[in-house]
């Protein structure tokens, strides 16, 4: 217990002392040993990446997983290093919404056919989702969070520890600074006529004591320095390293990037299928009005002509084999995904290859005919660049 009080009241006094030399620097009362213009430089960098580091991925924790409650449910599970639990995405969930209702509405419907289609699209975005989800936090967010609660917390625990030996060197320097001064005073010898001679034992004695605690003053200050040098080594050291933190931060947002490349190109991928699975289907002549519940007898032309471009009557198949290409009007195009025809009528592509496409009357205007030396078919237009 006796030993505890003395800690206690050792810190206590360790912390006051402090306080007094931290408010005697602020006001300029008390020497302060200053670190070259580099390491202040590097300490500034440092603080510099972990702010924006700590912004960084908080925010894409948000854009990731926008639900907070979810967030937080997530980082419990984390510190009990247990395993959270699959959660299924909002697209997967509206694609079996959607499912689930199809088989309620009948799934020989028009629109619960449809809901079939656009719910099992829904659930491969969710999954591509997912999967993008998965492959951002392994390669992104946990770099940067190894960083912020290891690297980090080791540099801000050896800038601390200098900081520490620097108050201790400054200390030292002024007791060596005052010792030195009272044993100049000490020195001064005093007038043989104004003082007894018993004064002369007492000054002797005085300035030999100042003496030895100049030599001591001086000794702790020598340990301090080297100690403050060594430490200072240390923490450039680490300090230095965040370079090698920010390539692999570089290293981490490229295949982050790739990574979300490939999510939103799966998403489109999916996205025209489902155009062209719905555009391919088409409302038989005598039943889109009904099967849709729009009662007939209450539409006028205007209505009837809206509906029917809504659910357009299939037409004429355009004969590829007969098209020709036009004299003026063809261009060139580049080829930005790969695409596999769903019919003859169509031309597969594949992702960088150049084609020559036009347009001919009565086309829709979602689809060129492409030319590849002897082959020709309808391509999709959202997958070329045209180039002339």
């Amino acid at each position: 217990m006796d030993f505890n009080v003395k800690k206690l009241a050792s810190g206590a006094g360790l912390f006051f002392t402090r306080a007094v030399q931290f408010t005697e620097e602020k006001l300029g009362q008390a020497e302060k040993t200053e670190l070259d213009a580099h390491f202040e430089n590097l300490m500034s960098r440092a603080d510099c990446t972990k702010n924006w580091t700590e912004k960084i991925y908080r925010q894409t924790e948000i854009l990731l997983q926008p639900n907070p409650s979810a967030r937080i449910e997530e980082f419990l599970y984390e510190k009990l290093d247990r395993k959270a639990p699959s959660r299924i995405t909002n697209g997967e969930l509206l694609g079996q919404y959607m499912q689930d209702a199809a088989k309620e509405f009948g799934p020989g419907t028009p629109y619960g056919s449809t809901l079939i289609e656009v719910g099992e699209c829904e659930r491969r975005l969710g999954a591509a989702e997912r999967e993008f989800l998965q492959t951002s936090a392994i390669s992104f967010l946990t770099p940067l969070r190894n960083f912020l609660e290891g690297d980090w917390r080791t540099i801000s625990k050896e800038r601390r520890l200098l900081e520490n030996l620097r108050l201790d060197l400054d200390a030292c320097k002024t007791r060596l600074k005052k010792a030195k001064v009272a044993e100049a005073k000490a020195a001064m010898a005093p007038d043989f006529h104004e003082t007894r001679p018993r004064n002369y034992v007492l000054s002797a004695s005085a300035s030999a004591l100042w003496s030895e605690e100049v030599e001591k003053a001086e000794h702790e200050l020598r340990v301090a320095q080297t100690e403050f040098d060594r430490q200072a080594e240390v923490t450039r050291l680490l300090l230095e390293g965040i370079s090698s933190t920010h390539v692999n931060h570089l290293r981490c947002l490229h295949e982050f990037v790739e990574a979300q490349a490939a999510y939103y190109k799966r998403c489109h991928h999916h996205m025209q299928e489902l155009q062209k699975e719905l555009g391919s289907e088409s409302c038989p002549p005598g039943a889109d009005l009904y099967n849709t519940g729009i009662d007939a007898h209450i539409l006028n032309i205007p209505d009837i002509l809206y509906v029917m471009n809504f659910f357009p009557v299939e037409t004429d198949t355009l004969k590829i084999e007969e098209v020709q290409a036009p004299a003026t009007g063809t261009r060139k195009a580049k080829v930005l995904y790969d695409y596999d025809a769903a019919d003859s009528s169509e031309l597969s592509l594949l992702a960088d290859e150049l084609i020559t496409v036009y347009t001919v009357p009565g086309m829709d205007s979602d689809w060129l005919v492409g030319e590849r030396g002897n082959q020709k078919g309808k391509v999709p237009v959202t997958y070329l660049e045209l180039l002339s």
